[in-house]
């Protein structure tokens, strides 16, 4: 649906901090493609090969968080009927389907299907946390996020059934992993007998607590504290939860595919603490929402920018988006040279977005 003006107008720091993740997204995606076809990149860019967090391990819980965040200032969310709630998962969900199947319907010959997804995970997730929001308090929303996460730990360390020895450091030794191969079958994203899904069935009971300490942070913004007041204690306690996040990690690795409770600990801490920066910046100020900006843009159009850049993945492989790398690479490395198609894509996407946010169409779903 192509409606005619931006969502979550209340809070302009949701907005930025969403246009941050989809910039972020697309860049790391990009990045991702790039060094598949042409060698070495910024390590940085590119997902943890396993346990470890990088830039690209913040940007998919990112949206999680703010999933929750705008559950808070949803009054669609928070009031009303259900079905409009399912109907939007619903929606989402097919919305990945598609996207994530895009290359198998093209050639099932060469592709293979695959049942979870990003859009799946946020669709299922989406709809679990606006059914708790509607159903208990912040305490009790406290409490459920809590025991998620503490139970999720000893879950993860059971011993899979298939015989595999349990170590979450090596890939597709957990139960968690076990899961995946028992329900998606050959659906999941890596096959084999040690084959996992990075967004697996599991994995959704602490993605669902990461969303539930978005709308903590959400009702908190929306008591209508002076953005000064408000950001100095997000802030603080993002530090704690990276804090946190890092010393459960020790025993508890940093696992992005298992989405482990350390994991949401340290990447919700680095979305609200970026969500504080913005909201003690932009929050209550006029000029925050500016149409054809680079942040805002992206952040108002969420759905139509990642819809977009999937959609134009394949332009990647061009021989005129190789073109300065092959130039630049001898000069300054591959992985300065691969930053060139980086950005030439990342503004092919930008700029049919921008055009829709100066226009003031923005597609919700």
């Amino acid at each position: 649906m192509i409606e005619g003006r931006p969502r979550s107008r209340r809070l302009p720091s949701l907005d930025l901090l969403r246009g941050l993740t989809v910039l972020g997204m697309i860049v790391v995606n990009a990045t991702a493609g790039v060094a598949h076809r042409d060698g070495p990149v910024f390590p940085l860019l590119l997902h943890s090969e396993w346990a470890g967090f990088t830039i690209a391990d913040a940007v998919f819980p990112a949206f999680i968080v703010m999933l929750g965040v705008s559950i808070a200032f949803s009054s669609q969310a928070r009031e009303g009927p259900v079905g409009p709630i399912l109907g939007r998962a619903a929606r989402l969900i097919l919305l990945g389907l598609l996207l994530s199947n895009i290359f198998w319907l093209y050639d099932m010959s060469e592709y293979q299907p695959r049942l979870p997804g990003v859009l799946q995970r946020i669709g299922i997730v989406y709809a679990a946390t606006a059914l708790v929001y509607r159903a208990a308090g912040w305490r009790a929303r406290l409490i459920v996020a809590a025991l998620l996460l503490l139970l999720y730990w000893p879950l993860c360390l059971l011993p899979s059934p298939d015989g595999l020895a349990t170590d979450l450091r090596v890939p597709g030794h957990s139960i968690v992993s076990w899961c995946d191969r028992v329900v998606l079958g050959d659906l999941r994203f890596v096959k084999g007998p040690e084959g996992f899904d990075p967004e697996g069935v599991l994995g959704n009971l602490p993605a669902l607590a990461e969303a539930l300490i978005g709308t903590l942070a959400g009702d908190w913004l929306r008591r209508n504290r002076p953005p000064r007041d408000a950001a100095r204690p997000m802030a603080m306690a993002a530090l704690a939860m990276i804090g946190a996040g890092l010393a459960w990690g020790l025993v508890f690795p940093i696992v992005k595919a298992l989405w482990t409770s350390s994991f949401v600990f340290l990447s919700a801490g680095v979305a609200l603490l970026g969500l504080a920066g913005f909201h003690r910046l932009f929050d209550g100020r006029d000029g925050s929402g500016r149409r054809g900006g680079l942040l805002g843009s992206f952040g108002r159009n969420a759905i139509a920018a990642y819809t977009l850049h999937e959609l134009m993945a394949f332009i990647l492989t061009a021989d005129a988006m190789q073109w300065p790398f092959r130039h630049l690479a001898p000069l300054t490395g591959t992985r300065v040279a691969a930053l060139a198609p980086v950005l030439i894509f990342t503004a092919l996407v930008w700029w049919p977005i921008a055009a829709m946010d100066r226009r003031g169409w923005y597609w919700t779903i």
